[in-house]
């Protein structure tokens, strides 16, 4: 399929192009580069307007005194609820270490002890104390600011800001060589063009804005990932939407993207309470408010149904040097009126992480020749069922290095597309909201079939709700579209409970449920679903 747009009325070419600008994307960029191959770099908004700066933990890496890659690892396929895959997990945690090094070596900085050594914390589901953080709670903006000066010190990556990735470019063979595009401006090339490349990587982030309440920025629209689906590619994994527990409330009403209170916060020794004050964490696991986060934002959900509570409490009011750990957090609580020095934090659970995404092999390559994936629009198996805290940042690092690696050890030409005779499918933009609500209501924190069999049918009207004006909000609302229906097939195939994927009508997990479910479109818009086993772990 693809979506209905004016034919491109210009052409680039680079070797290799990458769509996203987050740690995924230019990270991506930098290490295409040290092979001497030039970069298209395609972003949405503003190269510095993705989720990346938005990342307050860290990134996790196994750097501190007595821990090791292999404890790393334990960690993450608990986590990950027995469906990570151990073989891509082992790559991010003996790789992950030297990443960090290297992202340190293009020039970010992280807090440090007394002594000069890295400042490490912990967050939900570590044992260990290894999250590098920087700016006490800025980790996503240095991170960010670190990468973007090296791309814009390097002439050989051009960079296109606001422009919309609409469609794979294939060539004869059925390989990916390029994109299509839309340009929000003026100049030579604005309006709908064509990029063609080697390769091309798509690094576009997550998709949380498939829900109403999400911490993600509005340009979440999980564009590269229906753009893979769009181009056959497949997706895996894509029922586990990690619901981040602790989320500023700013009332029942609210839309679009929400104040993130960080993990290290409970990291750092807050507690979470009741109307009761009680702390109901301690006593349903072994590290209570430190629980993976499927654990805690499942806790929060049925206190909040149990009492009728709109919202839980964050207390952070014991804690020593709150204003120096966590000043973006503060600045954020205070600007709401709220002053976490002497007020409980409301907060609730909100979309925050897509585990899964664009299926890919341990070299970021896809099931469709020439294209990559990577980040959070990708499905590597290193998350599983549940993302561990930190992990998200140290995948884009990883899986970067050897998706560049990978480009240049397969050289071709660049190639000419072929005509895409695909059908075309373009909604109303006015639906956003419907498909947001829907998909909070039906395929939230807790679901069940009634619940999603609803969403389904909302969708169902939803899709005659189709469009002839093509343009970025059309464009978007059919990205979400696409997305919700994945998400919602696969939760409705999943009977069980396991990760972030939690069935009122199936509350426990199933060893026959050890796999993958994987799904693609097919040319004429139609659905297809496999399974990919998983090892047991």
């Amino acid at each position: 399929m693809r979506l209905l747009a004016p034919a491109p009325g210009w052409t680039i070419e680079a070797d290799v192009i990458v769509v996203g600008s987050g740690i995924a994307g230019l990270t991506t960029a930098l290490q295409v580069r040290t092979f001497g191959l030039t970069v298209l770099l395609v972003t949405k908004a503003r190269v510095d307007e993705g989720s990346t700066k938005w990342a307050q933990g860290g990134i996790a890496a196994a750097l501190g005194p007595g821990d090791t890659p292999d404890q790393h690892e334990k960690d993450t396929l608990v986590a990950g609820a027995g469906l990570c895959d151990s073989s891509a997990v082992k790559i991010l945690v003996t790789e992950g270490p030297q990443a960090v090094r290297k992202l340190i070596e293009r020039g970010a900085i992280f807090d440090r002890t007394d002594d000069g050594e890295i400042a490490l914390t912990r967050e939900g589901g570590h044992h260990r104390n290894r999250i590098a953080h920087a700016g006490g709670d800025a980790t996503g903006a240095e991170v960010s600011r670190a990468l973007l000066a090296a791309v814009q010190n390097d002439s050989h990556i051009e960079v296109i800001e606001h422009a919309l990735v609409l469609d794979a470019l294939k060539d004869e063979f059925g390989a990916v060589c390029g994109v299509t595009l839309h340009v929000m401006g003026t100049g030579s090339r604005d309006g709908v063009g064509q990029a063609l490349s080697r390769a091309v990587v798509l690094a576009t982030g997550g998709l949380g804005q498939v829900f109403a309440q999400t911490t993600n920025p509005s340009v979440s629209t999980g564009d590269g990932v229906a753009l893979a689906l769009r181009a056959g590619a497949k997706v895996a994994d894509v029922e586990f939407i990690q619901f981040h527990p602790t989320v500023l409330w700013l009332g029942d009403n609210t839309q679009g993207q929400q104040p993130l209170i960080s993990e290290a916060v409970r990291g750092e020794g807050a507690y979470l309470r009741n109307d009761a004050g009680e702390r109901f964490m301690v006593g349903q696991h072994e590290l209570a408010e430190l629980a993976p986060r499927d654990v805690v934002a499942i806790a929060i959900m049925r206190e909040m149904n149990r009492t009728g509570a709109h919202h839980v409490w964050l207390d952070a009011r014991h804690l020593d040097g709150f204003t120096e750990r966590f000043p973006t957090i503060y600045a954020s609580c205070m600007s709401h009126g709220i002053d976490p020095l002497t007020d409980l934090i409301p907060i609730s659970p909100a979309s925050h992480y897509a585990s899964g995404g664009v299926l890919v092999d341990f070299n970021g390559l896809t099931s469709v020749p020439g294209l990559y994936a990577c980040g959070e629009t990708a499905c590597t198996g290193v998350h599983g069922a549940n993302r561990l805290a930190s992990n998200s940042l140290l995948e884009g690092l990883v899986f970067s290095a050897r998706i560049a690696a990978h480009i240049q050890s397969h050289p071709h030409a660049i190639r000419t597309a072929v005509l895409n005779t695909s059908p075309t499918i373009l909604l109303d933009p006015i639906v956003r909201n419907e498909i947001q609500e829907s998909m909070s209501r039906g395929a939230g924190v807790l679901r069940s079939a009634d619940s999603l069999i609803a969403t389904s049918a909302d969708l169902s009207r939803i899709e005659e709700r189709i469009s002839t004006v093509p343009c970025v909000e059309a464009w978007e609302t059919t990205n979400l579209f696409q997305l919700a229906n994945a998400i919602l097939r696969a939760a409705l195939i999943r009977q069980e409970t396991r990760g972030s994927h939690w069935r009122e009508d199936f509350p426990k997990s199933s060893d026959q449920w050890i796999k993958r479910i994987v799904q693609k479109l097919d040319s004429n818009g139609k659905w297809t679903t496999t399974y990919q086993e998983v090892e047991k772990q």
